[in-house]
């Protein structure tokens, strides 16, 4: 079969690779879009993934083409989106119910073969059956609305509260949509890329500009979300929370990004900056969520382009054109 494969540190291809087997609880699905994410280009980069080279892709969805001997939760011609989180179940943080910070955390499209590429396997219990009404190729969006989710898990956001987020690309603009689903007052979004900020506009967002210095909120704002994983946007996001506020570290940042906090002002003015990490017990909800709308699909996704051009899509992501990409094998 044909798949993308990021070789080595910096040279990403597309070649022939063997086709998927499944084993007894796996299924075979044949990928009907696959999209790029940050994390593409951190493996690109010659981090996350353990080792090279790696058929990646965590985000995708497709048809089911092929069952192990002891899989009966779905069948052949099942319409599917995969959970590409692979936890150990045994160790600590899983068995706390911490799954996503599994000791021995991977990941389809990470650690092990993804879904850039015509077939890739996946264990039954990670496929999640969509709608008929769902277009296939759109559910590609699932995994990164599933992360979103476990942001707002993570906030535990109150109503009415004052929301800026930094970065209006597709998780920023994720981010955008379930904070006007869950009671925020206003929701404000920053980003340099003025082809961003018009797509945020579209959606609703209640101001936006190139910084904040540009926005009314001298007080502050009670929850800040950094989308970005740039070290000048996590930096000034930091000063822009308001007192009990919370700042929530989104964005994946490389292992080198260092940013100050400022101790007294977190102790004396009740700040609270958190992370969130991946999913956890989010995908259905996720999946939900998408079957009922919360997306625009032909908003999100800017460019839908063929499996060959997977090198190129990297470097059109990486230069920051366009909202989600896909690639259809």
């Amino acid at each position: 079969m044909k798949a993308a494969v990021i070789e080595s540190v910096g040279r990403a291809v597309v070649t022939e690779v063997p086709d998927p087997t499944p084993g007894p609880r796996d299924v075979v699905v044949e990928v009907a879009a696959c999209g790029l994410c940050g994390t593409d280009l951190h493996i690109l980069q010659g981090e996350f993934a353990p080792k090279l080279p790696i058929v990646p892709g965590h985000e995708f969805a497709g048809e089911v083409v092929g069952v192990g001997s002891r899989v009966t939760e779905v069948a052949l011609g099942d319409q599917v989106a995969v959970d590409p989180s692979l936890y150990c179940y045994e160790c600590r943080y899983c068995r706390t119910g911490h799954n996503n910070l599994c000791e021995r955390w991977a990941a389809i499209g990470v650690t092990t073969a993804g879904g850039a590429a015509q077939y890739a396997v996946a264990p039954v219990a990670n496929c999640v059956k969509l709608p008929e009404h769902v277009r296939t190729q759109d559910a590609a969006l699932v995994e990164p609305l599933s992360c979103a989710v476990r942001g707002y898990d993570v906030l535990q956001s109150r109503l009415g509260a004052h929301v800026l987020i930094y970065g209006s690309g597709t998780m920023g603009l994720m981010m955008l949509e379930l904070a006007k689903r869950t009671g925020a007052a206003s929701v404000d979004m920053v980003d340099l890329n003025p082809a961003r900020l018009e797509t945020a506009r579209k959606l609703g967002v209640s101001a936006s500009a190139a910084t904040p210095d540009e926005l009314d909120r001298p007080q502050g704002w009670d929850l800040v979300v950094d989308a970005t994983g740039n070290a000048a946007a996590i930096q000034d996001g930091l000063g822009r929370v308001a007192k009990a506020g919370t700042f929530l570290q989104f964005g994946v940042a490389d292992y080198a990004t260092r940013v100050e906090i400022d101790p007294y002002r977190i102790y004396n003015q009740e700040i609270t900056i958190t992370g969130s990490m991946a999913v956890l017990h989010s995908y259905e909800r996720a999946a939900e969520l998408f079957a009922n709308g919360v997306l625009d699909p032909d908003v999100f996704i800017s460019d839908r382009l063929p499996l060959e051009q997977y090198p190129q899509a990297l470097e059109q992501f990486a230069a920051g054109v366009g909202r989600k990409i896909v690639v259809v094998p």
